[in-house]
């Protein structure tokens, strides 16, 4: 790794850099210092880099940063009626608690512990006024599909839906409340192990109650799509074998 320029401020391997008006945090094993530019769809595409995306509230894309390795890139988009006046700004209130500050903290936390979520890369804030925009970049999960596309192709087997249930399990006996638990948020890769992604807005949440609210949020995307598209592998007795790997 090369010499760190000064304005980095360094913490084990978690690194700051400011460029005002942006900030960035990143983890320095996977990248030495931060522009910008790097947070740009252009800057990829320019280099042969950009491989796809996905779209949601807003856009991630897809980048080959390394040979063996693929970085998820996503600017942070509101949703509802604020999101149609202020689209991708947020009111500034330190960068400790900027979205993507809080989610990339949330994840090396996670993942430092064990759990399969994605690595988080670097995060970038750019302040305006009293507001500011920002990004997040993670490593994508490689061989991996979310289950909304994996039972639009065929059902799951009995083991899998345990083995989802045992994943949902495990966030939660870390104390992990999820925002948005749904079936586009659940990953399975080519081995079968489990994926939970998109932990905007989560964070570390005490006591038992809520921990219903996000099982009840992903029952009802299945319900959603069992009824809105044809050809959905989805059932009550699935349902029922989820459960057994939650408890």
């Amino acid at each position: 790794m090369g010499n760190l320029p000064q304005n980095i401020v360094t913490m084990t391997r978690i690194c700051t850099q400011t460029a005002k008006p942006h900030y960035f945090l990143f983890d320095r094993e996977q990248i030495d210092s931060m522009s910008a530019q790097l947070f740009t769809p252009d800057f990829w595409r320019e280099r042969g880099k950009l491989k796809g995306q996905a779209s949601g509230r807003g856009t991630t894309v897809f980048v080959q940063a390394k040979e063996h390795t693929r970085w998820a890139l996503r600017h942070f988009h509101r949703g509802g009626m604020v999101g149609k006046l202020l689209t991708d700004q947020y009111l500034f209130t330190g960068l400790e608690r900027s979205r993507p500050w809080r989610e990339f903290y949330l994840l090396y936390q996670l993942r430092k512990q064990g759990l399969n979520v994605p690595k988080p890369v670097a995060a970038h804030v750019e302040k305006r006024g009293l507001t500011y925009c920002a990004d997040l970049i993670t490593e994508l999960i490689p061989k991996c599909q979310d289950l909304h596309q994996i039972l639009s192709q065929r059902p799951l087997t009995g083991e899998e839906w345990q083995r989802v249930g045992a994943a949902i399990a495990t966030l939660h006996r870390h104390q992990v409340y999820h925002h948005d638990l749904n079936i586009r948020n659940i990953m399975m890769d080519q081995d079968g192990q489990v994926w939970i992604i998109d932990f905007d807005r989560c964070y570390i949440r005490s006591g038992e109650q809520w921990k219903q609210e996000p099982i009840n949020r992903l029952k009802r995307s299945l319900q959603k799509a069992s009824t809105g598209e044809h050809g959905f592998n989805w059932g009550s007795t699935d349902w029922e074998l989820l459960q057994e790997g939650l408890d």
